[in-house]
C-alpha cells in the first residue's frame, strides 16, 4: 500500500491518534486549546500531503520543497490557512511546529505498523512525505507570522487612537496654564511640560503612521504650491529652540518652489534633524541645505559622527528595528521610527531618502520632484 492510499484510508484514525499524541507534547498539553481546534483543518492538510504524493516531481523540485522553499499555488493553500487559522485562535509558533511534528510522527508509525516500510518504492515516498511536511511547515509558519503582526499592529494602532484623548486634554491643559502663569516663575515649568507633550504627540504620531504602513495603508499627504525654502528655514528656527547647544546651519539654492505636504516635509525634515544633533560629535554643527535647482527640490542634512557602514546606514530606515547607537548622552537604544517615518513621507512624494557616511560625514538626503503643475 502507497503513503498516499493510506493516508487517505486512515484519515480519521490518523487525526485521531494525532489530537491524543499533541496532548502529551509540553507545547500543546498546558495549553488552553480545545479538541477540535486541534482537529478542525488536519483532514484538508492530509488530503493535499496524499495528492501532493501522487504528483510526479524533479529532482530539483524535491530539493526546493524539502527547504520549504516551493512557490505556493494561486490563492491560499491548506498549509498557509492553517498557519492563519491557528494565529486567529492564539497558537504560538512552537504549538504550530508541535502539531506538525505530531502529524508526520503518527503517520510514519500507523503506516509502519501497518506494513508499509516493507512495501516496494516506501523509502521513496517516506522522502516525499518529509518534503510536503517542510514545505507545510513553512507555508504555515509564514502566514501564522503574518497574521499575529497584523493583529499586533491592529492593537498598537488602538492604543495609539486611544491615547490621542487624554493626551489632547493634557496639551490643552497645559496650554491653558501657560497662558495664566505667563511671567510667573513657575512658567519656565509648564514650558517643560509643553515641550514634553510636543514631544509625545510627534512619537504618538508617527506610530500611527507606522502602523498605517504596516497595515497597507498609503501615508496620506495634502500637497499644495508651497515654498519649501521658508517653510525648512521655520522649522529650523523651532528646532534651534529644541536642541539650543546644537548650532543649525542654514542654507537655499534655486527656487523651492513646488506641490509638497508642508507639514510633511517639516515632520521630515524634523526627525533628520533630531538625528543629527543628537548623534554629531560633541561641538559640532549640524546643516540643513535646500537645493532647488531644475525639477526636484533635495534637503540635506549632515553632521560630522563616527563612520558608519552603509549596511548599517540602509539599516536605519527599518521599522522598529532595535539598535544600540552611541549619542551625545550615551549608549541608547533606539526604534528606528522617525526614518522609517521619513522614508514614508518621501515616497508619498513620489521621491526617495537615501544616508551615506564619508569622511566621518554623515549625510541623509531627501530628493522630491516639484511638480508645480
Amino acid at each position: 500500500m502507497t503513503l498516499s492510499d493510506f493516508i487517505r484510508r486512515a484519515s480519521d484514525e490518523i487525526v485521531t491518534r494525532a489530537v491524543e499524541f499533541a496532548r502529551s507534547m509540553p507545547a500543546l498539553a498546558n495549553a488552553d486549546i480545545d479538541v477540535g481546534v486541534l482537529s478542525n483543518h488536519l483532514p484538508l492538510l492530509l488530503d493535499v500531503i496524499a495528492m501532493d504524493l501522487e504528483q510526479r516531481q524533479s529532482r530539483q523540485q524535491s530539493i526546493t520543497k524539502s527547504q520549504g522553499r516551493a512557490v505556493a499555488k494561486p490563492g491560499e493553500t491548506a498549509a498557509q490557512i492553517h498557519g492563519r487559522m491557528r494565529a486567529e485562535v492564539g497558537l504560538t509558533v512552537s504549538q504550530v511546529v508541535a502539531e506538525y511534528r505530531v502529524l508526520r510522527a503518527v503517520v510514519v508509525r500507523l503506516w509502519s505498523e501497518a506494513g508499509g516500510l516493507d512495501a516496494t518504492g516506501a523509502v521513496a515516498d517516506l522522502i516525499r512525505f518529509n518534503e510536503a511536511i517542510d514545505q507545510a511547515i513553512a507555508e504555515s509558519l509564514a502566514f501564522h507570522s503574518a497574521e499575529v503582526e497584523r493583529w499586533r499592529n491592529t492593537l498598537l494602532a488602538v492604543i495609539g487612537h486611544d491615547l490621542r484623548t487624554p493626551l489632547s486634554t493634557v496639551v490643552y491643559a497645559t496650554e491653558s496654564l501657560a497662558i495664566l502663569l505667563r511671567g510667573n516663575p513657575l512658567s519656565a515649568q509648564v514650558e517643560l511640560v509643553q515641550r514634553g507633550t510636543t514631544r509625545l504627540t510627534a512619537l504618538l504620531d508617527s506610530l500611527l503612521e507606522y502602523n498605517n504602513a504596516m497595515l497597507g495603508t498609503a501615508m496620506t499627504i495634502a500637497p499644495m504650491l508651497v515654498d519649501l525654502g521658508q517653510s525648512c528655514r521655520s522649522e529650523v528656527e523651532l528646532l534651534r529652540s529644541a536642541f539650543p547647544d546644537a548650532a543649525l546651519h542654514f542654507e537655499t539654492t534655486g527656487s523651492l518652489f513646488g506641490r509638497f505636504d508642508e507639514n510633511r516635509i517639516r515632520e521630515a525634515l524634523a526627525n533628520l534633524v533630531s538625528n543629527a544633533a543628537q548623534y554629531r560629535t560633541p561641538g559640532t554643527a549640524v546643516r540643513v541645505a535646500a537645493d532647488g535647482r531644475g525639477d526636484h527640490v533635495t534637503l540635506t542634512v549632515s553632521n560630522e559622527g563616527e563612520a558608519i557602514p552603509a549596511e548599517v546606514l540602509e539599516s536605519f530606515f527599518a521599522p522598529l528595528q532595535r539598535r544600540d547607537t552611541g549619542g551625545r548622552h550615551g549608549k541608547r537604544r533606539n526604534l528606528g521610527i522617525g526614518l522609517f517615518i521619513v522614508r514614508e513621507i518621501a515616497h508619498a512624494h513620489g521621491g526617495e531618502v537615501t544616508a551615506d557616511c564619508t569622511d566621518g560625514m554623515v549625510r541623509f538626503e531627501i530628493r522630491l520632484p516639484k511638480r508645480t503643475v
